[in-house]
C-alpha cells in the first residue's frame, strides 16, 4: 500500500497503459481521478476502481477541459499529489512528408501540449503544497526512432526533454518529474504502430525485443507506482525504459 493517502490524476486511463496505471494506483491505496476522452470508459473504470475514485471526460489538449479537471480533482480530493500524463496518440506509419498536417497537429496536441496544459493548471497547486510527483508516459520511439513514425518519434523525444527540464526547474519546490518509456503493448495503439495487426507483423516486432514480449498495462502500473511513491523520493528527471531491452 505504498500510495495510501495519495490522490492522483491519470489521463487516458480508460484503457491500455493508463488503465494499468490507474488499477495499480488504486491497489496501492491511492484515490484516482480517471480522465479520458471516452466518457463511458472513464466512468466504468472509476467504478471498477471502487470508492474514492471517480471519472471525468476531457480533451487533454483543450485548456478549458484541463483546468476543469484539475479544479474538480482539487475540490473532490482536497489536493492532488500525483499527475500521470498518459494520454497519447500516433499517426499511421508513413513517410514523413506524407503525414497530413491534421495528423501532425493531433499527435503534438495530445502527446505534448497536454503536458504543458496540465503543468499550467496543476503546478501552482503543487508549489503551494511543496510536494508532488509528475509522471509522463513517453515511449522507446523517443529514444530509438523507427522509420515511418517520424512525427510520433519526435513528439516522444519532446516528452523526454520536457521531463528533464521540468524536473530541474521544479526540484527546489519539492516536485519530482519522471517518465517511463514503454515499448509497444497490447493497447488500442498497437495496430497503428505496426500499420496492421497480423501474426507476421507481431513476430517481426517482437524479434526486436530481447525479452520477447510486448509491454503490458501491468508493467506500466508497477513502474509508475514505484516512481510516484516515496520509495523513489531521490529519483527525478529520469526516463525509465520499461521495454524488455528494446533500446539496448
Amino acid at each position: 500500500m505504498r500510495l495510501t493517502g495519495k490522490t492522483a490524476i491519470v489521463t487516458g486511463a480508460a484503457s491500455g497503459f493508463g488503465a494499468g496505471i490507474a488499477r495499480k494506483f488504486a491497489e496501492e491505496g491511492a484515490q484516482v481521478m480517471v480522465v479520458d476522452i471516452n466518457e463511458k470508459g472513464a466512468m466504468e473504470m472509476a467504478e471498477d476502481l471502487g470508492a474514492g475514485s471517480f471519472g471525468s471526460a476531457a480533451n487533454v489538449a483543450d485548456w478549458d477541459d484541463v483546468s476543469r479537471v484539475v479544479n474538480e480533482a482539487r475540490e473532490v480530493f482536497g489536493g492532488v499529489d500525483i499527475l500521470v500524463n498518459n494520454a497519447g496518440v500516433t499517426h499511421m506509419p508513413a513517410p514523413m512528408e506524407e503525414v497530413s498536417e491534421a495528423d501532425f497537429d493531433r499527435v503534438f496536441d495530445v502527446n505534448c501540449k497536454s503536458i504543458y496544459l496540465f503543468a499550467r493548471a496543476l503546478v501552482p497547486h503543487m508549489k503551494e503544497r511543496g510536494t508532488g510527483a509528475i509522471l509522463n508516459v513517453s515511449s522507446t520511439a523517443g529514444l530509438s526512432p523507427r522509420p515511418n513514425l517520424n512525427w510520433y518519434n519526435s513528439s516522444k523525444g519532446w516528452v523526454n526533454t520536457a521531463t528533464k527540464a521540468m524536473a530541474v526547474e521544479l526540484a527546489p519546490r519539492g516536485i519530482r518529474v519522471n517518465a517511463i518509456n514503454p515499448v509497444a503493448g497490447e493497447t488500442p495503439l498497437l495496430a497503428s504502430f505496426m500499420g496492421e495487426d497480423t501474426p507476421e507483423m507481431r513476430a517481426k516486432f517482437l524479434s526486436t525485443i530481447p525479452l520477447g514480449r510486448f509491454s503490458t498495462p501491468e508493467d506500466m502500473g508497477n513502474a509508475a507506482a514505484f516512481l510516484c511513491s516515496e520509495e523513489a523520493g531521490m529519483i527525478t528527471g529520469i526516463c525509465m525504459e520499461v521495454d524488455g531491452g528494446r533500446c539496448i
